[in-house]
């Protein structure tokens, strides 16, 4: 009888590891799927008109995106969530914003990419880039989970446009302890946790 009750519990863990695992698969697709709408609609040819709820991504949705922190940079909630994690891991959710806001302000502004990966992967892996992270030579996993999942819940926002510009339309930034020559072709707007944030002269991000 024993065998009997551990064997029926075993296919009973088994199946319901299965149906979990289907269900995250597919909470992911949506969420990629969703982005990539959302996506199209912050660029400044896109709809200015705020996403409707069956467009909103939700966070159980973002969270199934990239679970372990591992994967190709090839959706728009990774490329962001990961820019966001290693940019501003640590510093709260302003600092974290801010990133995410500056990522979200250069989609096909004049100069940049019309996607968030293709943003985030300007320039080269190896040599010249825009964001130091993608092109240090180093890994690109996220390996610590807590602020990863934090990372992805600020890029399912940023997204779903429910954040604020905290920089003040800004497309570029360094940390505040760096001084770049870049720095003093553009408009400084404002200090966010551990960076200052610029805008070009010609005004903010359309």
């Amino acid at each position: 009888m024993g065998q009997i009750w551990a064997a029926a519990w075993l296919v009973t863990f088994l199946l319901v590891g299965q149906t979990t695992a289907a269900d995250q698969a597919q909470k992911a697709e949506t969420a990629k799927s969703k982005a990539e709408v959302l996506e199209e609609k912050a660029t400044p040819e896109g709809s200015k008109v705020l996403p409707t709820p069956a467009q909103i991504i939700t966070k159980p949705q973002a969270q199934a995106v990239d679970p372990t922190g591992e994967e190709s940079l090839d959706d728009a909630i990774t490329c962001l969530a990961r820019s966001i994690y290693w940019e501003a891991r640590g510093e709260g959710d302003a600092g974290m914003e801010a990133i995410a806001n500056v990522v979200m302000n250069r989609i096909g502004h004049e100069g940049f990419p019309n996607t968030i990966c293709g943003v985030v992967k300007q320039g080269h892996e190896q040599g010249a880039c825009q964001f130091s992270w993608w092109c240090d030579g180093r890994s690109d996993d996220a390996a610590e989970e807590e602020p990863y999942s934090h990372a992805k819940e600020i890029a399912r926002k940023a997204l779903n446009r429910q954040l604020k510009d905290r920089t003040g339309g800004a497309l570029y930034f360094h940390h505040r302890k760096l001084a770049p020559n870049w720095s003093k072709e553009y408009i400084r707007t404002v200090e966010v946790g551990e960076h200052v944030f610029y805008k070009p002269a010609g005004g903010e991000a359309k």
